[in-house]
């Protein structure tokens, strides 16, 4: 199946070099050897070190890597506009992306031992959310405040933030399971019962998730789709671990209701809603020109550019699509990062953006089967957990470019182009690969020897 996954991300190459530029691409060989080198050696090294673990995981990371890389190879080097980017810098962070899981893989044999350290857990994933606000470190890309500038390379704290907030959800779920899921006070209307509300003290977790994701997040970073994602998983992981409806209409409530809020005082938020309820109105749909032009019409806080192009580039896809390289994606700005969704529903139209959904989709219920199959609760949670983050991540991000939901900022897992969200992705899989293993693997079979066992009767 690997090697499977290996051959598409060459014949789509193939297929876009020839529709772009009538011949096959130069680079070819080249990239076969380095990606399919790699995925083997993943492959070896986890049959040699987590030989129980699912089989899927791998070669569906690896299709969903490798069309993230042919996709940015069509965007890029066929049509020889690399100040952007490039397919072969994507090859490398996937290079060191591979390294880090196999190292995770190996190191660590045990993952419940992160249990230890919740609180741990917490503290950094609140320093690497806050980073970006620092003064010097701190960059601003397309009005979200999430980026850290190293000098050499800029990283994106929110990424790593979220694994460690998920450790921490876990094992704080683990020790509070049975007082979220029995401590409550009713609230009915005479005799009837309207709703089972948690004790003040017990909402404290929900307080300060909420005020994290709205204040910090939203009102001092503008980072909405890290906010979205982060409260959607913290909300599936209490209902997991409570099976307590109430918790779900609590926090959503809250959330819904500190956006309404904030809309009238928070100038990026408003300009992403603007832009996602009126995208079409003249005033809002504004191009560069436009916004130039000091007479135009085109001044309104919102710019629906971006989004209304995606929207008739996938409509131009159709049910088939164009065919790898027969679009025009790379009109939509920003298509190799948010918008890369973009580009394979007009090149590979509904249907392909099916099957890579599906490949999103399989992901996601191989770590669900991980969380059942597991015996530690701690792994139950963990493993759901880490399931619902790469589900939220995906949806927030085709939910934005499909205005479903208004755009967020955030990347596709394993697609997208980035190191931060890449490397981020593939310490996910080698979370659950090294879980699967643990759940699946037999236990050691009981010593039987009879001829050393003394049987002693009265």
């Amino acid at each position: 199946m690997t090697l499977g996954a290996v051959a598409i991300t060459l014949f789509a190459m193939i297929e876009a070099g020839l529709t772009r530029n009538g011949e096959m691409p130069a680079s070819l060989f080249v990239y076969a050897v380095l990606f399919g080198g790699l995925a083997m050696l993943a492959h070896v090294f986890i049959r040699y070190f987590a030989p129980w673990s699912d089989p899927l995981l791998l070669p569906l990371a690896t299709l969903l890597n490798g069309l993230g890389i042919a996709m940015l190879w069509r965007l890029f080097e066929a049509t020889g506009d690399t100040e952007q980017g490039s397919a072969q810098d994507q090859l490398i962070l996937t290079a060191a992306s591979m390294a880090v899981f196999a190292a995770l893989v190996f190191f660590l044999k045990e993952p419940r031992t992160l249990q230890r350290y919740p609180y741990i857990m917490a503290l950094a994933a609140v320093v690497l959310l806050l980073t970006p606000l620092l003064p010097i470190v701190g960059t601003s890309i397309n009005g979200a405040r999430q980026w850290v500038d190293l000098g050499f390379t800029s990283l994106q704290p929110s990424e790593f933030a979220k694994i460690a907030l998920v450790v921490f959800l876990a094992g704080y779920m683990v020790t509070k399971r049975d007082v979220l899921a029995l401590a409550s006070r009713q609230v009915k209307i005479g005799p009837l019962k309207v709703l089972d509300l948690p004790r003040a003290r017990d909402l404290a977790p929900m307080a300060a998730m909420w005020g994290f994701c709205i204040i910090v997040l939203v009102i001092l970073m503008n980072d909405l789709g890290t906010a979205l994602m982060l409260f959607g998983t913290f909300l599936a992981m209490i209902y997991v671990a409570t099976h307590r409806s109430n918790w779900l209409v609590i926090g959503l409530t809250a959330f819904f209701g500190a956006c309404a809020l904030i809309y009238p005082f928070v100038s990026h938020f408003r300009v992403r809603m603007v832009t996602w309820l009126d995208a079409f109105r003249p005033d809002v749909f504004c191009t560069d020109e436009a916004m130039a032009d000091p007479e135009s019409f085109c001044q309104t806080a919102g710019n629906s550019q971006q989004l209304v192009q995606g929207l008739f580039a996938m409509a131009e896809g159709g049910m088939t699509g164009a065919g790898l390289g027969g679009g025009k994606p790379g009109f939509v700005p920003e298509v190799q990062n948010d918008f890369i969704f973009v580009a394979f529903g007009e090149e590979l139209g509904l249907a392909g953006c099916m099957v890579m959904l599906m490949a999103m989709a399989l992901l996601v219920e191989r770590g669900m089967r991980i969380a059942l199959a597991s015996k530690e609760l701690f792994i139950k949670m963990f493993a759901s957990g880490i399931s619902f983050l790469i589900a939220f991540q995906t949806f927030v991000v085709i939910g934005g470019v499909t205005r479903v939901i208004p755009m967020t900022g955030a990347t596709i897992p394993f697609v997208a182009k980035g190191g931060s969200a890449l490397l981020s992705s593939w310490v996910m899989l080698a979370l659950l690969m090294r879980m699967s293993n643990n759940a699946r693997k037999p236990a050691p079979q009981a010593i039987q020897d009879e001829g050393a066992t003394q049987v002693i009767s009265r």
